[in-house]
């Protein structure tokens, strides 16, 4: 009998719901995302207004799905710039070993004793607040959680039988790293991708929430919860619905981490 991976299915269903939403607010939402009125401030959720107003009148929905856009932006940017440079650092140390290997991997340690948000806390009092600014600081504070699993795994890898084969046979170092080791440790960065895009969205609404991420008006569903707070007993619909989604799209990525994780193991 086939068994099937729940897990990531579940997740992919999730997320793919979360894409959908971020795609459509790219072209579409039922109102403008600032556009601000006296006549509507804090109207519980209705056939006009799906998840209410906020204090400036504006449309909850369609800030939390143009919010969503800026959070999955956010953590796939972060990633991805988490993973390249992790992925050359921490091959590089992993197949070559030495002095290299033990002066950058102490660095990373240093680096990865402190709590990530509060490192990227320091990058942004020196960068300044801003979409891209938050980017920089989360994509470099991940370099190291990156570095560190593609070290391990090309430990494990570059002692395997068809890696000896290919140095006999003349291939060059860059080319046993990046076409016969990486490729086959994919699992393995995927299911850290995954992870550290939750890591990277949990941060960003977090520093959000701080008034130190996203600058208004642009939608940021960790700035919105932020805005809500004070008007969590009058108007709990503006808090409700970010957190919701924020939650969801954790889900989503974290069943798809532990879907990836289980077809490693096997």
């Amino acid at each position: 009998m086939r068994k099937y991976n729940y897990s990531l299915i579940a997740g992919l269903i999730i997320t793919a719901f979360m894409l959908a939403v971020t795609i459509t607010a790219h072209f579409w939402t039922p109102y403008s995302v600032t556009a601000m009125s006296s006549m509507s401030k804090n109207l519980p959720p209705s056939a006009a207004h799906l998840m209410g107003t906020d204090n400036f009148g504006r449309d909850v929905l369609s800030r939390v799905m143009s919010g969503c856009g800026t959070t999955f932006f956010i953590g796939m940017c972060t990633v991805v710039i988490g993973a390249v440079f992790g992925t050359i650092v921490g091959a590089v140390t992993g197949y070559f070993g030495g002095i290299l290997d033990a002066v950058i991997m102490r660095i990373n340690d240093v680096l990865l004793s402190f709590p990530s948000v509060l490192l990227a806390l320091i990058f942004i009092s020196f960068l300044g607040t801003g979409k891209y600014k938050i980017i920089i600081a989360l994509g470099v504070m991940f370099i190291p959680s990156f570095a560190r699993i593609v070290r391990s795994e090309v430990i494990r890898i570059k002692s395997q039988d068809y890696v000896k084969s290919a140095r006999v046979m003349g291939a060059g170092s860059l080319r046993i790293i990046f076409v016969h080791i990486i490729p086959n440790i994919r699992v393995s960065m995927l299911t850290a991708a995954a992870v550290g895009f939750n890591n990277a969205v949990l941060a960003e609404a977090s520093m959000s929430y701080l008034g130190l991420g996203v600058v208004p008006p642009e939608p940021s569903l960790g700035l919105m919860l932020s805005e809500a707070q004070q008007y969590i007993f009058v108007a709990p619909w503006y808090a409700l619905f970010p957190g919701i989604v924020i939650a969801l799209i954790i889900l989503g990525f974290g069943l798809i981490s532990e879907g990836l994780r289980g077809l490693a193991q096997k």
